[in-house]
């Protein structure tokens, strides 16, 4: 905006109009500000008062703050799921730094799909780059004890289910879920990426657990404005950040707060995004001995408020600290190392390593015949006993069909079954739905049993639990070997060996294949169209092949279908 031509000077103009003062000659960065709060996503509301914050911290450190609108993803509203626009914000992102002149940029995220939605955009980008999320919501009160959100929903959905609970009891705990704005206070995806951002180093160390509402989160969004215009000075750009010892620390933190499967995802999109050539087969790796310490549902029993008075992500990383790279950055100008130098852990919410939660790790990647492109797990909400599980399928070709039927006792679905849902995946969905969690039969739900063996190529809600094999790839719907099981086939699930097999012979397989068709899709215009055509893979992330840095992490595609 320097100079005497008439775009410079109508730069200027277009600024001072704002109330954003630059007179020629000077050189102030210009802040971008991403606001994605909306009446239509309760998750994201705290972040309005939030921007305010951003801006005056921007203008303090000598900055020009630019708030802009950007799009709000929430998964209570939008249908069939927030994740089928994701990529639309990241690319919302992208293209508004690139059209604009911004020098940095504060994200302003909360809702699980909005944050790495912004992330993969800014860091496509690649401009200084500032992430503030805005904090899980109050907890609720329902008959005399305390509730997470998400968490408790399922859970007393399954006694509703069962017959547990009656109609007044089932009104008075939707009232109680109305507990305020916020993301859900349970390890839900929000929580989990906003504890992956600041492991990062895209986030204020200390910021990802603040509550919404609480008077620290006002003063942690003024410093993170006052940090972007240091970040563009120095310059600090998140290809600097985003190393692949980052995305190990992180990966590495996922499976010890038993975060959310969809985690994985999002961090493969993200990693997508850079050179730094991360595979799934990495973060399988970076899961192996990492035990769960966050004593927060659904693995434990405490919520984000408490994870937060523990100490936060801080006393995490210096409960993990043997499993992690400490010499990362951040964007507050320290590494990890020095984070966890002055973390203070306290209470039992943050658990010492020696007496973890689950020793095990929180998740687990498989492979196998049914899955030859990988498939997700996570362990701390799963039943042991069902580790190794051989079992009979009985498939669903469709959601809707799975809520139709599931409770038929003319299906004689027994606990020992295996329960299958496809043509839920990226292209299936689409969107990959958080339809994962099959619920457990009423009939049997009433005789007392609580899991199940269930394999998906959907998603579930960060929130969910139970034995769930999750982003089953190939997908069903681009013939992956999850559209070849019929009902009565055998399936084994191993997780000592990792692996998601269907029991079926060579012969026989290549009988189904050769008589199976495409299903046909509705969508000829428009965003679906375009996300069916371009979309990966889970292990690539669900991102769009043109929007990748170029590499693909070297994943191969083993049947035909996308990448």
């Amino acid at each position: 905006m320097e100079g005497e031509t008439e775009v410079a000077v109508s730069s200027r103009v277009a600024l001072r109009s704002a109330g954003l003062g630059i007179h020629q000659g000077e050189r102030r960065p210009v802040i971008g500000i991403a606001n994605t709060a909306s009446d239509l996503n309760p998750c994201n509301l705290p972040l309005n008062a939030l921007a305010a914050e951003v801006r005056r911290g921007v203008l303090a450190a000598g900055g020009l703050p630019a708030v802009f609108p950007a799009m709000s993803l929430g998964e209570d509203l939008m249908k069939p799921t927030a994740m089928l626009y994701r990529n639309l914000l990241a690319m919302e992102i992208e293209e508004m730094i690139r059209s604009n002149p911004l020098d940095g940029i504060v994200l302003l995220a909360n809702c699980d799909k909005t944050v790495p939605g912004m992330i993969m955009g800014a860091v496509s980008a690649d401009i200084p780059t500032v992430v503030v999320t805005g904090g899980a919501r109050p907890p609720a009160t329902f008959q005399g004890r305390r509730i997470g959100t998400g968490t408790d929903l399922w859970r007393v959905w399954d006694q509703r289910r069962a017959g547990h609970l009656s109609d007044s009891d089932w009104s008075e705990f939707e009232a109680a879920l109305s507990c305020g704005v916020g993301a859900c206070n349970t390890m839900g995806t929000a929580s989990t990426m906003a504890i992956l951002c600041e492991v990062l180093g895209l986030a204020l160390p200390g910021s990802a657990t603040i509550p919404s509402g609480d008077p620290r989160a006002a003063e942690m969004a003024r410093r993170a404005g006052e940090a972007a215009v240091r970040l563009v000075e120095a310059p600090v750009r998140p290809s600097s950040l985003l190393t692949r010892d980052a995305f190990s620390n992180a990966a590495r933190v996922l499976s010890g707060i038993g975060g959310s499967t969809n985690a994985v995802i999002h961090l493969m999109a993200i990693a997508g995004r850079t050179r730094t050539g991360v595979t799934l087969e990495d973060i399988k790796g970076w899961f192996k001995g990492v035990p769960v310490i966050a004593d927060v549902e659904p693995t434990g029993s405490g919520l984000v408020q408490d994870l937060d008075a523990a100490g936060g992500v801080p006393a995490v990383l210096e409960a993990l600290a043997p499993h992690l790279e400490l010499s990362t950055g951040s964007v507050g100008g320290e590494s990890l190392a020095e984070v966890v130098a002055r973390s203070h852990r306290s209470g039992s919410t943050v658990r010492d390593p020696r007496e973890p939660l689950v020793p095990s790790d929180g998740l687990a990647v498989l492979y196998g015949s049914l899955a030859p492109s990988g498939a997700v797990v996570r362990l701390s909400t799963a039943s042991s006993d069902l580790f190794e599980h051989t079992g009979t399928a009985v498939v669903f070709d469709s959601y809707q069909s799975m809520l139709d039927t599931i409770d038929d006792p003319a299906l004689e679905i027994e606990p020992g079954n295996v329960l299958v849902l496809r043509g839920c995946g990226p292209v299936g969905g689409p969107g990959m739905p958080e339809w994962g969690m099959i619920p457990i039969p009423g009939y049997l739900a009433r005789r007392g049993v609580t899991d199940m063996v269930r394999v998906s190529d959907a998603r579930m809600s960060g929130t969910s639990f139970g034995t769930v094999v999750l982003h089953v790839a190939p997908e069903a719907a681009i013939g992956g070997p999850l559209a070849l099981v019929a009902s009565g086939d055998r399936i084994r699930l191993s997780v000592s060996a990792g692996s998601i097999d269907l029991l079926i012979g060579e012969e026989e397989l290549a009988r189904r294949r050769s008589s199976w068709r495409a299903p046909a899709f509705p969508d000829r215009r428009g965003w679906p169209a375009l996300y069916r055509e371009h979309v990966t893979q889970a292990p690539l992330g669900c991102d769009f092949d043109f929007l990748t840095a170029g590499d693909g992490g070297g994943f191969v595609e083993p049947v035909v279908g996308r990448s």
